[in-house]
């Protein structure tokens, strides 16, 4: 497995990709295909029954994560056939944790995508205020989604408990990064490159 310098060395050269193990053990077990493309509790995009999945750990306030969410959606929905699955993985900090909470709890009022969306958009570092502000002009209640939050913790931080332990096993050099089929991709993709490793998947 690719040490973090190695993952970004290669990143600095194209996409780095190696393949994904079912359950072999290294310093950290590696998490099984079923456990990352089809955790039942985090909502799917795209097609739903889609011949490839496309996993991206991401984090809300990674400005490269958000500058390529438009063409990742592009993709998906041009392609038609691909499931995508963005999994939370908070890697700066507290403010971040609260914006994957609060979307996540927008899930049990059919919000999710609405939410996510809403916090896609914002620009840069954000504070707390800033992320209420979000989602209350996409016409979410915050306090509510605190609430919702606060109801559903267990299930909520299992589901970022798990990405958490997901990247770090793939030993990602941080956010984003892919799984696309069963191969693993660390750093920013463009369209092109997101198009061909769709490809690549749907030849094993």
């Amino acid at each position: 497995m690719m040490n973090r310098r190695q993952m970004l060395a290669a990143t600095a050269a194209g996409a780095a990709t190696f393949a994904l193990a079912g359950r072999e053990s290294f310093a950290q077990r590696v998490p099984s295909v079923a456990e990352v493309l089809y955790d039942a509790e985090i909502p799917v995009l795209g097609n739903p029954n889609g011949d490839v999945t496309i996993v991206e750990y991401f984090d809300y306030q990674c400005p490269y994560c958000k500058r390529g969410h438009a063409e990742l959606m592009r993709v998906v929905n041009n392609d038609g056939n691909v499931r995508l699955v963005l999994k939370d993985w908070i890697i700066f900090g507290d403010n971040s944790a609260y914006a994957s909470r609060l979307v996540l709890a927008a899930e049990k009022s059919g919000n999710y995508v609405k939410a996510m969306e809403a916090m896609m958009k914002t620009p840069g570092r954000l504070t707390k205020e800033q992320i209420d502000t979000a989602l209350a002009g996409a016409g979410l209640d915050p306090k509510k989604l605190e609430a919702d939050y606060k109801a559903d913790s267990a299930r909520i931080n299992g589901i970022l408990s798990r990405n958490m332990d997901q990247g770090e096993a793939f030993n990602f050099g941080g956010t984003p990064s892919f799984v696309i089929g069963t191969r693993l991709y660390g750093g920013a993709l463009k369209e092109a490159e997101l198009i061909e490793a769709i490809k690549e998947a749907r030849k094993t």
